[in-house]
């Protein structure tokens, strides 16, 4: 039996569809997304969609952009180093991360569903804090440290254009480029929505 996750802000959207995810190199994985400012059904079934592509492309969380939607928004389901699952959606998401003495790198493997089949290690914050509204427009905050501390950081960086490759050295970067090829076959154009 799995515990239930932690999910301090409700649980997340279901009934959506699974949709085709965006690759690097489309435009609007490369430049800051919209600003949410209508928070109705429509969010609510675009946060959806995305929750059911997360689960079918067996990933611990999305951004709109993903799923090629301009739109400042992720969902997550992701654990932290204990184990615990966080669940959340976020809108218009802030990072707030550690400095100074209370700042420590963690470098670790790191993937994105954009790029699948390719792993590299990047250095980040082992913890991390995002600030931003939920589905309703009330605010929401969500932190931890491990893998959802990566995750975080990793799906607001996505809101503002940048993907996780932007981050690593040209030489990872090449390693990256060469391991998401030899996977290519793997993730055809529609994955991981089911062909018609």
């Amino acid at each position: 039996m799995s515990e239930t996750p932690h999910a301090p802000h409700g649980t997340l959207p279901q009934g959506g569809r699974v949709r085709p995810i965006t690759r690097w190199g489309t435009p609007v994985m490369h430049r800051p997304q919209a600003r949410v400012t209508s928070f109705d059904a429509d969010l609510t079934a675009l946060a959806a969609d995305m929750v059911a592509t997360m689960y079918a492309a067996d990933g611990v969380g999305l951004a709109a952009c993903q799923i090629g939607e301009d739109v400042a928004m992720f969902v997550f389901d992701c654990p932290d180093d204990s184990g615990r699952h966080t669940v959340g959606v976020v809108c218009n998401p802030v990072l707030v991360l550690p400095e100074g003495k209370d700042r420590h790198l963690e470098e670790d493997d790191e993937g994105c569903l954009s790029f699948p089949g390719a792993f590299v290690p990047c250095a980040r914050p082992d913890h991390a804090r995002v600030e931003g509204v939920g589905l309703d427009g009330e605010p929401v905050a969500f932190e931890g440290d491990g893998l959802l501390a990566r995750c975080l950081q990793h799906e607001t960086d996505h809101t503002l254009g940048t993907v996780f490759g932007d981050r690593v050295a040209t030489k990872q970067r090449k390693r990256l480029q060469k391991a998401h090829d030899k996977a290519v076959a793997d993730y055809p154009p529609g994955w991981p929505a089911e062909e018609d």
